[in-house]
């Protein structure tokens, strides 16, 4: 039979190490990977104490040779008699120490040869996931190594089968006077790689060694002279340099070089391309940013990217960017704001939606845009004096027209009103404004002082109750109406809040984010100075004072239109001495 340890064994003699100790197995350790192993010996009264003391050495030079561990090799140890007994289980140890010093504490149990029994119990109790196997599911081998030195007392072949049908790999080692029939009954096909009969006790160390042999080879790349720059792969008697990911091996078949993916021209960036470990990356060009599909550039709008500090507007400007002013405003000397209204003396009071609809987050761009719209006023007490209600289901007046007397003051309150979150009662909200915010109570002045009365109402969806009464009321008692609405605003509800004509008192913009289009809308009737309704002083053209301002603008014309003939004329006198000078 091919498995007695009396043949050569010349792929042992490759594996035997320089020097063995007595027992035992010197030399590198056994590199088999995850593998849980149990040994199932043999107590019976036929072994006799000190062949059992020659087992129980074998047993411990064994396991000095296996790379134990949690993620390597398991082990777990059983003896039996006519009784099965757990040694120590597969999850109990993971340090040879440990193992060893449970295996020198074992005690036979000298009673008869029920082999079948401990198949039986190696089957369902030392192979279960409770006793520290790995699950079926990860795929690690299981591997039973039966030493017995005599003929079972029981049934072997059946439950052996079932063994095997369950994924355990059986050696079956006979000492002396073991059965060769019951070995092969036992064991795993082909036979000849996993029967061995030991013809004495003293020769069972050669089965360690040649068992060994078929669980492990010598691992080159735990030798360390491999050479390879990324990772060393072993194989049986060789191995192989393998590269990181990203990385390609390069002729040496040991060092590695970066892959350039964008060497393969199929990478589709508009602008550049950067080869990573992952593969290909397209990069823009400053100014510039990558769009969602990984390849595109889209110039930059700086004005969404910084805090551009513009008053009114921002535009992007390749990798820059500018503050504009509407039409009739300047530039101030900082860049960022424009000047603001000259000479107005408005009551301007603004009507804000605080509806649940509206949403918390959008309020604070609501309340963002209102501080715009201050931001092109002069207000002081004598000049714009600015109001702010906030309605939902309820009206509050969150500050009157008299009480600040700065645009800081009044941005800093715009700042601090706290969203109410409710319905949306326009109509509540518009008689709240006819009734009391233009009182001189709330801080509008009389109305023999002329002085424009304007309410602005935002809102961003349909009233709940009626409007139609206190918006005709509201241009009926003068009051100049604008209506602004977002999102879901109605838009026959805005004209009706509005005064004449719509085209110019009524705005709307479909989202928040967008609102701030609609201050160029805005602003020709609020500035005083862009429109009559702003207060302007008017002057019959037969007063004195109006004929003697245009006698002045009509003399300033006449004199610059003389500096120009009188420029004209040089210019065509020295024209003429040059030709004269040419004949």
């Amino acid at each position: 039979m091919k498995g007695l340890l009396c043949s050569p064994l010349p792929m042992l003699l490759l594996l035997l190490p320089p020097q063995e100790t007595e027992l035992g197995f010197a030399g590198p350790k056994c590199r088999t990977g995850p593998l849980d192993l149990v040994f199932v010996i043999d107590s019976s009264r036929s072994v006799r104490p000190f062949e059992f003391e020659t087992m129980r050495q074998f047993l411990v030079g064994l396991l000095r040779a296996l790379d134990v561990g949690p993620n390597a090799t398991r082990v777990g140890v059983i003896q039996y008699s006519s009784q099965v007994q757990s040694v120590f289980p597969l999850g109990a140890f993971s340090r040879h120490e440990d193992m060893e010093r449970a295996i020198h504490a074992l005690v036979p149990l000298a009673q008869g040869t029920m082999t079948g029994l401990a198949i039986q119990y190696a089957m369902n109790v030392a192979f279960s996931v409770a006793e520290g196997a790995r699950p079926p599911e990860a795929r690690v081998p299981r591997v039973a190594v039966i030493v017995t030195d005599g003929r079972p007392q029981d049934r072997v072949a059946e439950v052996a089968a079932q063994a095997r049908a369950r994924g355990i790999e059986i050696y079956a080692v006979g000492v002396q006077r073991a059965d060769v029939g019951s070995l092969r009954a036992m064991a795993s096909p082909p036979l000849d790689e996993h029967v061995f009969l030991v013809e004495s006790f003293d020769l069972i160390q050669e089965f360690g060694l040649q068992f060994q042999g078929r669980l492990c080879a010598v691992d080159l790349c735990a030798q360390g002279t491999h050479g390879c720059e990324h990772h060393c792969v072993s194989s049986p008697g060789s191995y192989s340099c393998h590269c990181r990911a990203g990385f390609v091996l390069q002729r040496d078949r040991r060092s590695c070089r970066a892959i350039d993916h964008c060497s393969f021209r199929n990478h589709s960036c508009q602008h550049e391309c950067v080869s990573t470990l992952g593969g290909p990356q397209c990069r823009c060009r400053e100014g510039h940013d990558l769009l969602p599909d990984g390849r595109r550039c889209q110039a930059r709008d700086l004005c969404n990217g910084v805090d551009h500090g513009c008053k009114f507007q921002c535009v992007s400007e390749g990798l820059s960017y500018r503050c504009l002013c509407p039409e009739g405003r300047q530039l101030q000397a900082n860049g960022k704001s424009c000047s603001r209204c000259r000479e107005g003396h408005v009551d301007l009071v603004l009507l804000v939606d605080g509806s649940k609809s509206v949403r918390p987050q959008n309020f604070e761009l609501v309340k963002r845009f209102v501080n715009q719209i201050v931001d092109f006023l002069d207000v002081s007490p004598e000049g714009t004096r600015v109001g702010l209600v906030q309605f939902s289901s309820r009206v509050r007046t969150e500050f009157p027209l008299g009480r600040y007397g700065t645009a800081a003051e009044v941005k800093q309150a715009v700042l601090a009103v706290e969203y109410m979150e409710r319905g949306t009662m326009t109509g509540m909200a518009l008689r709240h404004l006819v009734e009391h915010s233009f009182s001189e109570a709330q801080g509008a002045r009389p109305r023999a002082l002329n002085v424009p009365r304007v309410g602005l109402v935002f809102t961003d969806g349909r009233s709940q109750d009626d409007i139609s009464a206190w918006a005709a009321r509201a241009k009926e008692e003068g009051i100049v109406m604008y209506a602004v609405g977002v999102g879901k605003a109605v838009e026959e509800e805005l004209r009706e809040i509005a005064s004449e004509p719509p085209e110019l008192h009524v705005s709307y913009s479909p989202d928040f984010s967008t609102m701030t289009h609609l201050l160029e809308n805005l602003k020709g009737s609020i500035c005083p100075e862009e429109g009559i309704s702003a207060g302007t002083e008017l002057r019959s053209p037969c007063d004195c004072e109006s004929l003697m301002e245009f006698q002045g603008r009509t003399l300033g014309a006449l004199d610059s239109l003389t500096q120009n003939l009188a420029q004209l004329i040089a210019r065509l006198e020295n024209l003429e001495n040059q030709l004269a000078n040419r004949k």
